[in-house]
């Protein structure tokens, strides 16, 4: 059975005071689950605080993006290996704001899951089409090739590694969600294309997360999905008490 995940996706919010008290707001509630993991991805500067204020917790520690070479003159950019130094052992790799604002490509994002993963880091991978491309019926083609792209080239070993999130674009921070049945059918989507890449068991294997505009009020209905196994959240993981309502909802 593939084990949820509840991951909270900070993107650019918390001073470094507000992330160690939101962690201590919900260490006393889900601090010690175990029938979900829970990631929180907050800023690089509030890595290495939360590395000791999740200590003795089950809360895991994720990052929000990284470059794929371990060290060197690339002004600005963080490694790998320092994510690993402060904790991680999650990152998020090629979530739709990186690919729209920052030019970020399949290409790139293939680059760095393979680096990730050479550090032993978890790479959690997104893919996801604009609201043009689902009204002009390439939801399917723009998945497809940033699958194939964007996860080539791993062993067998390593296929068993990832985490995959389908995020619609057009659901992002827009209030907007997908319907359950339109997430499932990506879903089921991304799974026969990563079992034919990889093998029938490592495709019904793969965790495959939902990302857009999820909150308590329809985090149910898309986890009663078969292929869902949880969120990458983004707003709703601002706030703990939402945070732990869908920790909470998440079935065991």
């Amino acid at each position: 059975m593939r084990k949820p995940i509840v991951a909270g996706n900070w993107k650019m919010n918390k001073l470094i005071s507000e992330a160690r008290g939101f962690v201590e707001n919900i260490k006393e509630s889900v601090g010690k689950v175990e029938y979900c993991e829970i990631v929180i991805c907050p800023p690089f500067l509030a890595l290495s605080v939360l590395k000791e204020a999740i200590r003795n917790t089950s809360i895991a520690l994720g990052a929000q993006n990284m470059f794929w070479e371990e060290k060197g003159a690339w002004t600005g950019e963080v490694s790998p290996a320092m994510l690993v130094d402060t904790g991680c052992k999650y990152v998020i790799i090629g979530h739709s704001e990186r690919r729209q604002y920052f030019n970020e490509t399949d290409e790139n994002v293939n680059k760095k899951m393979l680096s990730a993963l050479k550090f032993r880091l978890i790479p959690i991978v997104c893919v996801g089409e604009t609201l043009q491309e689902r009204e002009s019926a390439e939801a399917f083609k723009v998945i497809e090739r940033q699958v194939k792209v964007g996860l080539s080239g791993l062993t067998d070993e390593q296929s068993g590694c990832i985490v995959i999130a389908y995020e619609p674009i057009w659901a992002i921070g827009t209030g907007k969600t997908a319907t359950p049945q339109q997430a499932e059918e990506i879903h089921k989507f991304i799974r026969k294309l990563y079992s034919d890449m990889y093998g029938s068991g490592t495709g019904e294997n793969v965790r495959i997360l939902y990302g857009g505009s999820i909150k308590p009020e329809n985090f149910s209905d898309l986890m009663k999905q078969s292929d869902i196994d949880g969120g990458l959240v983004g707003g709703a993981s601002l706030e703990a008490k939402s945070f732990i309502k869908l920790v909470e909802l998440t079935p065991r």
